[in-house]
């Protein structure tokens, strides 16, 4: 039993999936529905950023993602994801970052929690149980 409980790359297989599929379904809803790169355009010009850095999310909530399930290049996947969680951090939930929601739990713990789980994936690689573990 104790053999069974002590499998690293069981654990690294199941926090790539588990944050790579909830961040694509993000990023797929985002390709079905164009529409929204234009509101994030919006909101990178806002910034004094250029419009077409909105597409850059497509790295971040598809490429990234993928790269983690599969476990091709997953330190670079999770880098993907987490930088985006920045990104969607600073550029929409920035005035959340200090506050509590009604049941007392962080504002932010969604979007905490993948990008900690991202960093964990770009920390820890992908294990063995992958495509092309590194």
């Amino acid at each position: 039993m104790r053999q069974l409980l002590k499998n690293d790359d069981l654990g690294k297989l199941i926090v790539r999936l588990c944050v790579g599929i909830l961040i694509l379904f993000h990023g797929i809803n985002k390709v079905i529905h164009p529409g929204s790169f234009d509101g994030l355009g919006q909101m990178l010009a806002g910034v004094g950023l250029p419009a077409f850095l909105a597409y850059g999310v497509v790295l971040g909530e598809v490429v990234g993602p993928l790269m983690a399930i599969v476990g091709w290049r997953a330190r670079i996947g999770g880098l993907l994801m987490a930088g985006n969680m920045v990104v969607a951090v600073l550029l929409v939930h920035l005035p959340q970052l200090g506050t509590l929601n009604e049941r007392g739990g962080w504002a932010l713990e969604l979007q905490g929690m993948y990008f900690f789980a991202a960093l964990a994936v770009m920390f820890l690689g992908s294990g063995r149980m992958a495509i092309r573990p590194d």
